[in-house]
């Protein structure tokens, strides 16, 4: 896991227009890497797998129920402390 400090991603939606979101950590599960990304207007959060390094690298939203179960309970066991939030 690696902490991502407000790193601001710009993602297209389907309709073609740049949404922003903040990039909250990394994480690397079974050989593939994930990121998950805040949306700063709500409370919602995605995660999406990188696919591809350096600057041929791509967000692939993760559609599976099951991988997505996966990554989701990863996220869920990193401490608030460990994403760098403090009370």
């Amino acid at each position: 896991m690696q902490n991502e400090d407000n790193q601001i991603i710009f993602l297209k939606n389907d309709e073609g227009q740049e949404q922003q979101f903040e990039l909250i950590c990394t994480l690397d599960l079974e050989e593939r890497e994930y990121v998950i990304l805040a949306d700063p207007d709500s409370d919602d959060a995605i995660a999406m797998r990188i696919e591809g390094e350096g600057e041929t690298a791509e967000l692939i939203p993760v559609d599976d129920d099951e991988e997505f179960a996966e990554v989701a309970a990863a996220y869920d066991a990193i401490s608030p402390e460990e994403l760098g939030y403090t009370e």
